[in-house]
């Protein structure tokens, strides 16, 4: 009985957290600046910030590491540094479908069990993700390890997962190739003109 008072208890604890959207890659298979694409009248970072905004979170993006040529882990590195909050809400800049669901089944399950949570997909774990602000060390041990992989992250910290249904599951496209793009804003477009 105890145990399921604590559980309903932490689900209406209130939590402080903030979004960050990571956009400090290279965009190498892209050839040109992924967050500058656009879908729209708006960038892709500029929709993504968009849909973060409508959650009432306070929305960072982080485009500087502060150890710079580590790739994603870099980026959680400096939000989990420089953050104010308990926890952070990860978001990846070439990843536009994500929509407001998604991000509210990933805090809800974090509420309910706050603690490293990723969205995993075909056997991957990925963006989006939530991590508590503690596990900054073991983010900066990753680093000085030289092991920049989120699947390594994840093990580590022994994140729990999140299966999504296929309809949110679509909201998971991300843009790393010209073909990526293609498709975005073909699926992009197709939405837009549904009534």
């Amino acid at each position: 009985m105890k145990m399921i008072l604590h559980q309903t208890e932490s689900v209406n604890l209130p939590i402080s957290l903030e979004i960050c959207i990571l956009a400090g890659g290279l965009s190498r298979r892209m050839g040109r600046d992924k967050a500058q694409l656009r879908l729209g009248n708006r960038t892709m970072l500029g929709q993504i910030q968009a849909t973060a905004r409508t959650t009432g979170w306070p929305v960072r993006v982080i485009r500087r590491d502060l150890v710079p040529g580590c790739g994603p882990v870099g980026g959680i590195h400096a939000a989990l540094e420089t953050t104010q909050r308990d926890a952070v809400l990860f978001l990846a800049c070439d990843m536009p479908c994500v929509g407001i669901e998604l991000l509210g089944c990933l805090v809800d399950r974090f509420r309910a069990a706050p603690g490293s949570l990723f969205i995993s997909y075909r056997g991957r774990v990925g963006f989006p993700f939530l991590l508590p602000r503690r596990t900054l060390a073991a983010v900066a041990r990753q680093l000085h390890g030289r092991e920049f992989s989120i699947q390594a992250l994840a093990k580590v910290l022994e994140a729990r997962t999140l299966q999504l249904p296929g309809r949110l599951a679509r909201q998971l496209r991300n843009v790393n190739t010209r073909a990526d793009w293609n498709r975005v804003r073909r699926a992009w477009s197709g939405q837009k003109k549904k009534p």
